[in-house]
């Protein structure tokens, strides 16, 4: 019943969205508004093009991903194979606090502390920039990867590490070659809600890329996502209107954006487990 009612929600949300951008994609035009350059929604007339919002989301998610990958798999080797009992539980408990942090408070310290890092240390004009986006999102995606990459490792078999023991292979041969391989399903699935959790994030982000709605050349630019347009100005539209309506079609392309991504790593799993 409840993975059931899962669905329906799903089904209901998508439903919703689909409601409330219609009358705008249909009138607009969905491929206007998918490859539009600029996002001028108050201008006479109005300019709806998403595509610097989609890039800059696609850009700051890319970024995340690089760091935060192979930092959380690393660590949560390192948690569940290699470190001692006491410091493990120790380690695990810090994860589960960092990911108990309000992301307004990562996006504040980010403002304070990394921007400014960012702008001397690389001689830019602003430090709100994509690699900063990435940057944060990563330390907020970190924990709930981590988290879950070590409870799929910690719970790999025992028999299969002595056996590989047994046949000779050291202790790295037997991370690499066999619990990494046993564990590769659900360290995916650690990767997709850590996916999943930087796409979806909001005020973090929209507090140290800079919001700018430009098509971005490097990760060293100031930059808009899909969710940062979304908060910014949902409260300022007027009901009913097109600007109102285009920002329902926002959150219906993100929804279609995230489901693709969640279809693939479904298929990828499928064919690791097969």
């Amino acid at each position: 019943m409840c993975g059931m009612l899962s669905v329906i929600f799903v089904i209901l949300i998508f439903g919703f969205l689909f409601v409330e951008s219609f009358t705008f994609l249909k009138n607009f035009g969905i491929f206007r508004f998918i490859t539009g350059k600029h996002w001028f929604p108050a201008s006479n007339p109005p300019s709806f093009g998403i595509l610097p919002l989609i890039i800059g989301s696609i850009l700051i998610t890319f970024g995340a991903c690089i760091i935060a990958i192979p930092i959380s798999i690393m660590s949560a080797l390192f948690i569940s194979e290699i470190a001692p009992e006491n410091l493990r539980d120790f380690l695990k408990f810090l994860i589960e606090l960092m990911a108990a942090i309000p992301s307004v408070i990562i996006g504040f310290i980010g403002m304070i502390i990394l921007v400014p890092f960012i702008k001397k240390t690389f001689n830019l004009s602003t430090g709100l920039t994509a690699f900063s986006g990435s940057i944060v999102l990563a330390f907020m995606s970190m924990p709930t990867m981590i988290s879950i990459s070590e409870d799929a490792i910690h719970s790999v078999p025992w028999k299969y590490k002595e056996g590989a023991i047994a046949l000779g292979a050291t202790k790295w041969q037997t991370i690499r070659k066999v619990v990494l391989k046993a564990a590769m399903p659900g360290i995916i699935a650690a990767i997709m809600l850590g996916i999943g959790r930087i796409i979806g994030e909001t005020m973090a982000v929209m507090m140290v890329t800079g919001n700018a709605s430009n098509i971005p050349k490097t990760i060293f630019v100031p930059v808009r996502t899909m969710t940062a347009t979304i908060a910014a100005e949902m409260g300022e539209t007027v009901r009913g209107s097109m600007h109102y309506r285009s920002l329902f079609a926002i959150g219906l392309i993100l929804f279609l954006i995230t489901f693709i991504i969640n279809l693939i790593a479904d298929l990828f799993l499928r064919k690791i487990r097969r």
